[in-house]
């Protein structure tokens, strides 16, 4: 369309008309098939999986195929929008780790309240370049997307979101930290770009921390543990996962460095 009439493929432009046009849809790629994840609790209401690093969650612009969503769907996970049944919270990408999932959809609305209200306990392990200044520390610091790059997050943004990061010393190492830290919101990027904003990126970030840091193909961030009441029975479940196989093998060779 020129100027919101549509022209034949030879008109010339004279210089400054508005041009609209509708881009192609990409040509699809076969998504590699997700095996089922490693599962760490399940019951009929919900399940609690291992996610490896490398998959998306959810389907999303440019990841339709090959995610999480569409492994878990098959172990039942009910309730939310189509193409990301169950999912109540997510991971990005490269960090691996704990997600609890929903079985139903009274399961599903439950489980948002708790994340609504704070009371799902997301603790994770990072390991940073450099010492932080204290031995625990809370970052409230606003972020959403950055002003000049949309594909990163920041505190540099037109459209701030209140972000918590809570994190304390596990071990001081001599160019590195093991940190344990703990989300009060869940904002996407959020570790990442919070510990970022204080000087000690993560290990292995190739977005805001030290790409290829310690032999690290993906950035030092784990979902260790989730803690919170069941949506249903009340009962109290406190999960946990041990580092996986890639980031054990980075902090032993930060220990040594």
């Amino acid at each position: 369309m020129v100027d919101g009439r549509p022209r034949p493929k030879s008109h010339r432009l004279a210089g400054g008309e508005t041009i609209e046009l509708e881009a192609p849809p990409p040509a699809a790629a076969r998504a590699a098939v997700v095996p089922p994840p490693a599962v760490v609790y399940a019951d009929e209401h919900l399940l609690v999986v291992d996610k490896p690093a490398g998959v998306v969650v959810h389907p999303a612009p440019g990841q339709r195929g090959g995610t999480l969503a569409e492994a878990l769907a098959t172990a039942g996970a009910a309730g939310g929008e189509p193409g990301r049944a169950g999912i109540v919270h997510r991971l990005d990408r490269d960090t691996s780790g704990l997600l609890v999932v929903a079985r139903s959809p009274l399961a599903y609305a439950r489980l948002r309240r708790i994340v609504r209200r704070r009371a799902l306990t997301r603790e994770y392990l990072a390991l940073v370049r450099g010492r932080p200044r204290s031995r625990r520390g809370t970052i409230d610091a606003p972020i959403g997307r950055d002003r000049r790059d949309r594909l990163r997050r920041s505190l540099d943004t037109a459209a701030p979101r209140a972000a918590v990061t809570h994190f304390e010393l596990e071990e001081l190492l001599p160019r590195h930290a093991l940190l344990r830290v703990r989300l009060e919101t869940g904002r996407t990027h959020q570790i990442r770009v919070h510990l970022a904003a204080i000087g000690l990126p993560l290990a292995g970030d190739v977005t805001y921390g030290v790409a290829g840091d310690l032999g690290l193909r993906r950035q030092f961030l784990h979902a260790a543990r989730l803690a919170f009441d069941h949506p249903l029975s009340g009962a109290r479940l406190d999960l946990r996962s041990p580092l996986p196989a890639d980031l054990a093998a980075a902090l032993v060779a930060a220990r040594r460095s």
